[in-house]
């Protein structure tokens, strides 16, 4: 692993520290994330949500909200489509439980991903109009590209309005369509916002435009009680925490930890967390996310939707162990599918990127296959499994390879491909299987120029020992919450020498003491470094995260080991 570390100029820390009253090493990370005006960096350590931008600045959001109270007003029968992720099953939560309080009865929907496939299919738009016949269709988190679809709905006399963020091809006809990647500028703050923002904006609007008209349904309700779902959909579906998603995420942070939803508290329990504790972004991305995309993955994502919107007590602390036996069950099968899937990659050595395949693999869990083999061989990875009679899974990606100009270069051979720099969704015709992974290999090679990638670890700041302190840790903690294009800060120590015992706990993990000076340490932990254990008594560099260990009231400084040399 390369360790990388740039310099800032110490004029450029000092002007910005003393302009905006903030410490040389807080203002030395914003510097290298970008920030170097004091109103920005204002904005981004204060995160509040009366700085939100005006809803009505959103494309068609009007337009939308007018659509909403006309249904209100004839008490229309609305469907709600959401795809099947976070995002999806957060965003169509949402949504129904705001227009239930208006007095409608809006039926959730949610594709069956084993027959139907992802978004908004005609497949799965005739199961829903076979159970529902309604005057208002909405879609959320897909869409956008649903040409063929939106007609369909429109001939049989329904209006449309979708609510998505994916990169549309064109202007949607015959219908609302809210999504800021297709109308607004990229420059919007409001841009980069997941789908359940765009929701959260959306009924926002709504409450604002009732209001105004002296409803008293909307007086009474409080739009940031719903901000937990949002922190949930934002943090999971990985888009950038700044702007207007770090405001949201932290408000929904906030939120979440002493939610309301008696759904939520259910799915807590089963993840081992207690309402009242912080939530982090790992919470939301490791326990909760895991849970609600396990259903969708393996069985019907409407049941978190159902759990989510109800108040019965007993049926949501079911309907939680039954998100947690599918995640087991999640976990088991992708646990047997990366083994089969190591054994053909050691099979196969020396491939610059990879194409891994087996007909009974499950499909849809392929691509947290494709997310371990990647980071684990730093190698592009595509993992397909049998779908009909398709292969049909997930690639995922390294710095430096855009997946997508990749598989550009192998488009002959696919039946479809799309997606992402770091992840693409790819089917094919299993004949073509050997012809694509020899055009994948040279695509990635070429790229790579021919020579192996090596991991590169990007040091946030190299510290003194004296640095290593609880105030220091606050101040850094006003860079949270922590995700995209806001990453968690890894420091360094450079020759340090460990003296006491380094105990090893599960077989691949262990647990050691870092002296930071004066006689001082605090306990840090490697996670799955066992086979690599650093030598005691010798001088050696650590990089490593900081963070808080909460432990019946007491609260210390830890250290996530990340890499030593």
């Amino acid at each position: 692993m390369i360790w990388k570390h740039s310099a800032v100029d110490s004029n450029e820390v000092k002007r910005l520290s003393q302009a905006v009253g903030i410490s040389g090493r807080l203002a030395e990370i914003l510097i290298k994330r970008g920030f170097t005006s004091a109103q920005d960096v204002k904005a981004f350590l204060k995160p509040l949500l009366s700085t939100l931008n005006d809803p009505w600045k959103i494309t068609h959001l009007k337009e939308a909200v007018e659509r909403l109270i006309i249904a209100f007003e004839k008490r229309e029968q609305v469907l709600v489509f959401g795809d099947y992720d976070v995002d999806g099953v957060t965003s169509t939560a949402l949504l129904v439980g705001v227009l239930k309080k208006f007095g409608l009865n809006p039926h959730p929907l949610v594709p069956r991903r084993m027959e139907e496939g992802y978004g908004l299919s005609l497949s799965a738009i005739t199961r829903a109009l076979k159970e529902f016949k309604p005057k208002l269709f909405i879609a959320a988190d897909c869409g956008t590209n649903s040409v063929e679809e939106v007609a369909f709905l429109k001939k049989q006399g329904i209006d449309v309005i979708v609510i998505d963020h994916h990169t549309g091809r064109d202007a949607l006809p015959d219908c609302i369509l809210i999504n800021p990647h297709v109308h607004d500028k990229p420059t919007d703050p409001w841009v980069n916002l997941c789908t359940v923002g765009l929701v959260w904006k959306l009924v926002h609007g709504l409450m604002k435009t009732l209001r105004e008209r002296g409803d008293e349904i909307a007086q009474s309700l409080d739009v940031k009680e719903s901000l937990d779902l949002v922190a949930m959909g934002t943090i999971a579906d990985m888009v950038p925490l700044r702007g207007e998603n770090r405001i949201l995420a932290r408000a929904g942070l906030d939120r979440l930890s002493s939610t309301n939803r008696i759904g939520l508290s259910a799915l807590f329990e089963v993840c081992g967390m207690r309402l009242g504790e912080p939530v982090k972004p790992y919470d939301i991305s490791f326990r909760l996310s895991p849970r609600i995309n396990a259903s969708g993955r393996l069985a019907d994502a409407s049941l978190p939707i159902q759990m989510l919107l109800s108040n019965d007590e007993s049926f949501c602390k079911e309907k939680a162990r039954q998100l947690d036996n599918y995640n087991k069950e999640r976990q088991e099968i992708e646990k047997s599918i990366y083994e089969e899937a190591f054994q053909q990659v050691q099979a196969h050595p020396g491939r610059y990127g990879y194409v891994l395949y087996n007909n009974s693999w499950h499909s849809g869990v392929v691509g947290v296959v494709a997310s371990r083999l990647s980071h684990d061989l730093n190698r592009p990875c595509i993992v397909l499994g049998g779908e009909g009679e398709f292969a049909k899974g997930s690639g995922r990606s390294i710095e430096g390879v855009n997946l997508v100009e990749a598989l550009a270069s192998c488009k002959g051979l696919l039946k479809s491909w799309g997606g992402h720099p770091m992840a693409t969704g790819v089917s094919l015709e299993p004949k073509n299987l050997e012809e694509f992974r020899t055009a994948f290999n040279a695509a990635v090679e070429k790229v790579l120029g021919g020579q192996d990638p090596e991991k590169i670890l990007n040091l946030t700041a190299i510290l003194q020992p004296s640095e290593i302190t609880q105030d220091f840790l606050k101040d850094i903690d006003q860079l949270y919450p922590y995700g995209i294009e806001n990453p968690v800060p890894i420091f360094a120590l450079e020759k340090v020498v460990l003296n006491s015992p380094i105990d090893i706990f599960g077989e691949k993990h262990f647990r050691f003491q870092l002296p930071i000076g004066d006689g001082r340490s605090i306990w840090g932990v490697a996670w799955n470094k066992a086979s690599r254990i650093p030598p005691l008594g010798q001088p050696i560099d650590v990089a490593f995260e900081l963070s808080w260990n909460i432990w019946r009231g007491r609260k210390n400084m830890q250290c996530t080991l990340i890499d030593w040399r």
